[in-house]
């Protein structure tokens, strides 16, 4: 075993037991806001984990547009509009007598 010490960060934990991602190791795990931590508990020690999910890996099309519709609804939030009435009833008349199995494997899987 080599007598170099890995690199160590601290941090402080608040009256609520949050504590901030030093930002060395946000860099070092490519975190960014909203992404998700795991924290594996192995033979003592802790080992911090980047929870690679689905939000993590959006596709750049799909951001754009999804920060395109924020910047719309905020600067336009007179053309929202609710979802029902014919809208309900016709999402409902598509899909009926559809099932879905959540569990089943994904085509190409």
């Amino acid at each position: 075993m080599s007598d170099v010490q890995a690199p160590r960060f601290e941090a402080t934990l608040t009256d609520k037991y949050q504590s901030t991602v030093p930002a060395a190791v946000r860099q070092t795990l490519h975190l960014g806001k909203r992404d998700r931590i795991a924290y594996v508990i192995r033979d003592g020690q802790v080992i911090l984990e980047k929870v690679e999910t689905w939000d993590n890996q959006v596709d750049p099309a799909v951001q754009a547009f999804l920060g395109f519709l924020e910047c719309e609804m905020t600067t336009n939030p007179q053309r929202l509009k609710p979802f029902g009435g014919e809208a309900t009833r016709r999402a409902a008349e598509l899909v009926e007598g559809v099932e879905i199995d959540l569990d089943a494997p994904l085509e190409g899987e």
